[in-house]
């Protein structure tokens, strides 16, 4: 072994930071969290119109179900973005650790049964504290949830497709 061997610096073909991929991570972070954001404010737009539908057919107490349900899936939207953020920042400064990872998968499952207790805790108070419309309850949780999803499909591929038609 050469003498000389300690003094040399270790080379790699990556650089340990890459200010390239860290600037186009903080650019997908941010897309991402408007598209929650877009997505929660297209929650409630269309769980105001379905209650305002609900009260002008059904009357007032069936449209307060209405209103409830699809608040329930508002909060569920609003929750989901929340931890997806937090996630994002926690991986960013974590990217170094080798339990990441691992951490990252315990914290999904976390976040999703958080999200799921929620929405039952919160469904069954409507249901036998404040005596709601089941299947008005439902309906409007089931529009919130559907246009969560659906929103979500169209905002995001409606994004890729301004951002490759700009390259």
């Amino acid at each position: 072994m050469c003498k000389d061997a300690g003094d040399l610096t270790p080379q790699s073909l990556t650089p340990s930071v890459n200010a390239a991929i860290i600037a186009a991570l903080c650019v997908v972070e941010a897309r991402e969290k408007r598209l929650a954001r877009q997505v929660v404010w297209l929650q409630v737009a269309t769980t105001l119109v379905t209650a305002g539908i609900a009260c002008a057919w059904y009357g007032a107490q069936f449209a307060l179900a209405v209103l409830s349900g699809g608040l329930v899936s508002v909060l569920n939207g609003a929750l989901l973005a929340w931890r997806m953020s937090r996630a994002a920042s926690r991986s960013v400064h974590e990217a170094n650790d080798s339990r990441s990872a691992h951490l990252q998968l315990r914290l999904i499952y976390f976040y999703a049964a958080e999200r799921f207790l929620a929405v039952v805790m919160l469904l069954g108070i409507c249901m036998m504290v404040l005596k709601l419309l089941p299947l008005a309850l439902l309906g409007g949780f089931v529009v919130g949830q559907a246009t969560l999803l659906v929103a979500q499909l169209i905002l995001s591929r409606f994004k890729t497709e301004i951002v490759t038609k700009n390259v």
